[in-house]
């Protein structure tokens, strides 16, 4: 018998243009598919719903996010839309747009129901089967990457044998499951709303050999992955790596890493936030994410320097140069105030 969740799912993709429209209003349509910017109906191109499908193939209704790697159906965008806690939120806001009846009454001692791919519960969950970094591959496969500074981070953690949903790009053989990199995504108050997977070769200290080795899932929006409590200084940047590098040479700079650079734009500031230090990558999607976030933060009062990279981004600054010229680099692109108070000589 069909799930309310996939029957509810199914009947969207039936009307995907029509769901489309009405929660993914700054999209269009072109060809067989709807292009947006993200689940939060931003204008762009990176997400695509495919309208159409058949019925040895119902793929109508389901969507990727090239930028993210993200993927789902419609209630996924639903909830995104809507802003969601829970799932029963999202199926009677589907029942109510495809004018359904509301379901019969639960009967007694239902049985637990598993979380929705993707979803903020599934994040946690995730979470909290995954296991502190010491001693596992996240710490060899942060070495290999330079990252070697000691201490706690809490926002990490280890999965060792973390599911992989194979895409169309990766080969038929591709394992089901590696080891992976959990991180923890944070709001402003520091409650868990998604997780950032990084998945690991088992075999060397490397990426898994897949074709998107980096996912998200959980509601990311605004949110990000901290490393140190918010001050009145901070630095944000787009992966997690280019924010630990700066952690190398600047441990006591509170950071955030924005996981892409549409999330980097849209990061919710902290109270009290006077100077912003923006850690961006050299490409067009960084120098956007930087335009954005100057934007927002000048009304507010808030100071916001870039910190620009010799080469792509600051972990393959040191990786080539190390860390003491890495250190010199930054120092000089600080405030005299946070350079001292921060990375001193």
């Amino acid at each position: 018998m069909e799930s309310p969740a996939r029957e509810l799912a199914r009947r969207l993709g039936e009307n995907a243009e029509a769901v489309c429209r009405h929660y993914l209003s700054n999209g269009r349509r072109e060809g067989h598919y709807w292009l947006v910017g993200d689940v939060h109906n931003a204008p762009g191109r990176s997400l695509y719903v495919r309208l159409s499908g058949s019925e040895s193939k119902p793929r109508a209704g389901k969507w990727t996010d090239a930028a993210t790697g993200d993927h789902g159906d419609l209630l996924d965008i639903i909830a995104a839309s809507c802003a969601h806690m829970s799932l029963g939120d999202t199926l009677a806001e589907a029942r109510r747009f495809l004018s359904l009846p509301p379901p019969d009454p639960v009967k007694r001692n239902p049985r637990p129901r598993r979380a929705s791919p993707g979803s903020r519960e599934a994040a946690a969950r995730l979470w909290a089967a995954s296991n502190p970094i010491a001693g596992t591959l996240v710490r060899t496969y942060l070495a290999e990457r330079a990252l070697r500074r000691g201490g706690d981070l809490p926002a990490l953690r280890y999965h060792p044998h973390c599911y992989y949903r194979r895409s169309d790009e990766d080969v038929a053989s591709v394992k089901p499951a590696f080891p992976a990199m959990i991180a923890a995504v944070t709001d402003l108050g520091g409650s868990l709303t998604g997780v950032h997977r990084t998945w690991l070769d088992p075999a060397r200290p490397a990426k898994a050999p897949v074709a998107y080795p980096r996912r998200a899932m959980g509601h990311l929006l605004g949110h990000g992955v901290r490393f140190g409590l918010a001050g009145d200084v901070m630095a944000f940047g787009e992966g997690i790596e280019t924010m630990l590098s700066l952690r190398e040479v600047a441990p006591a700079l509170p950071l955030v890493a924005g996981l892409s650079a549409a999330h980097l734009a849209a990061l919710l500031f902290p109270a009290g936030l006077r100077r912003l230090y923006v850690a961006r990558d050299d490409d067009p999607a960084g120098h956007a994410a930087w335009a954005a976030l100057n934007e927002r933060a000048l009304p507010l009062g808030i100071a916001v320097h870039p910190l620009e990279p010799q080469r792509d981004d600051l972990n393959t600054d040191l990786r080539r140069f190390g860390p003491a010229r890495l250190a010199e680099q930054l120092r000089s692109q600080l405030t005299p105030v946070d350079a001292a108070r921060f990375i001193g000589r």
